[in-house]
């Protein structure tokens, strides 16, 4: 699987960006790196450059980091402190085959590819990068939980709330090191399953309820779960730790007006395992440009 003879942009990102690009020049791609001239590594077959000098008629993919831009279009970057910005008039440079990829995606970028008409893809809404990706969060979790309480997991009683792609691979590994977990969910067959685990299963209607005797809450649910009158039923001593994406479903303000400690931790892959989570996207990645590619060769 190899991608020779594809010019693929590269423009800003953390950590996670290097193992991209490290795959992608294994593979023999062309690179074009915007955003990295303070990295001191070089790479094989990979330029670095400022925006103004890319060629953007002769690019087939542009990646951007995981969280894409920000509302302005402005695109962070670890290793510089050009000022980068993705624009109409970039992407309309592009040839209309090229890709354009990132981790998530937000006004902006969904309204700026509708006017360019490239196609787009998230790689955080794809099930394999989400499962994936789901065991370094487990793992940060396990370490967040450990930092903020006295006492130790195996024992402990653990409420986690939904059971998709992370809340599934939370809730086992939590039980795996010995806690008491209960698990939340609105669909039937989410409950069957997590009977299936050997787990507790509950309603979410209950949760008021469920919490009442807990010791740590973690949250995957994108919506208002943990509410104040949800958290009002919890000891004092509850720790939450809400995974969802921001801005998360637990009421931080109120949990803090009654002493409870409550984190957001969205992104764990890339804090906790930054090399880890940049191999599940370059892995990810390069498959995609591949299948890009021998499709467009399919055609010629």
């Amino acid at each position: 699987m190899m991608l020779t003879g594809m010019h693929v942009a590269i423009i800003g990102g953390d950590a996670r960006q290097l193992e991209v690009i490290r795959k992608l020049t294994e593979l023999d791609a062309k690179l074009s790196l915007v955003g990295f001239d303070q990295l001191a590594h070089n790479f094989t077959g990979a330029t670095k450059m400022y925006i103004d000098e890319v060629d953007f008629s002769d690019i087939d993919a542009i990646i951007l980091p995981v969280h894409g831009t920000n509302l302005e279009g402005k695109i962070d970057t670890v290793f510089s402190n050009e000022q980068i910005f993705i624009t109409e008039d970039v992407l309309l440079k592009t040839p209309k085959h090229c890709v354009v990829y990132s981790g998530i995606s937000n006004s902006y970028l969904d309204e700026l590819m509708k006017k360019v008409n490239r196609k787009y893809v998230q790689l955080f809404e794809r099930d394999d990068v989400a499962i994936y990706n789901s065991i370094p969060t487990a793992e940060g979790t396990i370490m967040m939980v450990i930092q903020h309480t006295d006492f130790t997991i195996h024992g402990s009683r653990i409420a986690v709330l939904g059971l998709g792609r992370v809340g599934m691979t939370v809730a086992r590994t939590f039980a795996a090191l010995g806690a008491k977990v209960k698990v939340g969910a609105r669909r039937s067959e989410h409950l069957a399953r997590i009977t299936e685990m050997g787990l507790e299963p509950f309603p979410l209607h209950d949760l008021e309820k469920e919490v009442r005797d807990i010791d740590v809450c973690i949250n995957t649910i994108p919506t208002m779960v943990v509410t104040a009158s949800v958290i009002s039923k919890m000891p004092a001593h509850t720790l939450i730790i809400d995974l969802a994406s921001k801005p998360g479903g637990t009421d931080f303000r109120y949990a803090e007006k009654r002493g409870i400690k409550a984190l957001l931790a969205p992104g764990l892959p890339g804090v906790v395992a930054p090399k880890t989570a940049g191999q599940i996207i370059a892995n990810v990645l390069s498959q995609l440009l591949f299948h890009d590619l021998t499709k467009r060769k399919g055609k010629a």
